[in-house]
């Protein structure tokens, strides 16, 4: 099992900034576990923004390449995503993500086994 909690969610205004965090526990994680954000608008299908794997390497969807950035503190077992320059379009529940090794960089759902709680970005314009 994998324990997933993210924060850092809140209303802003166009081409603010947030930082989500989401801390990552429990007997399933390891350091190679696939992690990732997702976000999901209402009446819409849950989407994959940006993945992250074990030897740091990344993949974002286009609609937030150059804007959103995905790292991660191993010694605190957090992921974190960067959301610069921000839009309205942006605004959804993120969620992250876990799942095994063989789901790292994937942008697919499916591919995912553990989820946190959610935490809701609103963008104003």
């Amino acid at each position: 099992q994998v324990q997933l909690v993210e924060t850092g969610g809140g209303s802003v205004q166009a081409e603010d900034s947030l930082r989500l965090s989401c801390v990552a526990s429990g007997a399933g994680y390891r350091y190679d576990t696939a992690l990732a954000w997702f976000r999901q608008a209402p009446g819409k299908e849950r989407e994959g923004v940006a993945a992250f794997d074990r030897d740091e390497r990344v993949n974002y969807a286009t609609s937030v390449k150059g804007r959103f950035t995905i790292s991660k503190d191993s010694a605190k077992n957090t992921l974190y995503l960067q959301m610069n320059s921000l839009k309205p379009e942006d605004t959804a529940m993120y969620y992250c993500a876990a799942g095994p090794w063989g789901s790292s960089l994937s942008l697919y759902a499916k591919y995912y086994y553990y989820w946190g709680q959610g935490t809701q970005v609103t963008v104003s314009s």
